[in-house]
């Protein structure tokens, strides 16, 4: 069933079920009264990344608070998206913008990698769970990706599981089409990876390549900057082996 674009929607953090009333934060209050301006009995769409999508009606108890009460599922909740997608942290601003196109191409998880070139910092998880919320709640997404603490890309690929597969984008790949690579994946459990601004050491595309589970691929002839990289690696990851085939 496909998104309803024309009803505002709404991230909950609670339980939805008919009948179920769940209270508005602050900040979500000062967004629905105060700059959406919407009145009691006004309908809009609640999710909570669990429990599907929920057609809720605004009760006003009182001046200061908002209850969203949830009457119809309107789409049930689908399986979750099971491609992770590692990165190394951007400045800020590009940051927000890697996450939120992340989530638009279906990142089920998001893992930040810290590099020996990285240029960004995360220092607030929070905005980067807030950045993937907003995002869902613009496209039309059911579930919400896991946010993980920021992990040392050696200390990742120590404790990477086999069965899951990393394809990351080589900058010094001498190839331009990753297609012919793409084609020989096998796994389901696939891994997207994007180093930083300033490029994979040659020590990090050692150990990279040496690796059974990692696969290298090019992403043409233009240079893209990491932001774009991600994107053009979602798309074309999810057009030959994702869920777009």
């Amino acid at each position: 069933m496909r998104a309803n674009f024309r009803m505002q929607r709404l991230f909950v953090d609670a339980p939805l079920a008919a009948g179920e009333a769940v209270e508005a934060t602050a900040d979500q209050f000062n967004y629905l009264a105060n700059v959406l301006r919407m009145p009691d009995g006004a309908e809009m769409l609640v999710f909570n990344g669990r429990d599907g999508e929920w057609k809720a009606r605004l009760s006003f108890p009182t001046r200061k608070r908002i209850l969203l009460v949830a009457e119809e599922q309107t789409r049930p909740q689908p399986g979750a998206s099971d491609l992770h997608y590692l990165f190394a942290p951007l400045k800020v601003g590009r940051l927000d913008y890697l996450v939120q196109k992340a989530v638009e191409m279906g990142a089920g998880a998001l893992q930040p990698v810290l590099t020996q070139h990285v240029q960004g910092k995360i220092t607030n998880l929070d905005k980067l769970k807030a950045n993937a919320i907003e995002a869902a709640e613009q496209c039309g997404i059911l579930g919400i990706p896991a946010v993980a603490e920021p992990v040392r890309l050696f200390d990742l690929l120590d404790g990477w599981s086999p069965e899951r597969r990393i394809i990351y984008c080589d900058e010094g790949d001498a190839g331009q089409n990753p297609l012919p690579l793409l084609s020989k994946i096998t796994e389901r459990k696939l891994a997207l990876f994007v180093g930083p601004e300033g490029g994979f050491s040659e020590e990090e595309r050692l150990r990279l390549r040496g690796l059974d589970f990692v696969t290298a691929i090019p992403l043409g002839p233009r240079i893209l900057r990491a932001d774009t990289a991600a994107v053009a690696a979602m798309a074309v990851i999810q057009a030959a082996i994702g869920d777009w085939n």
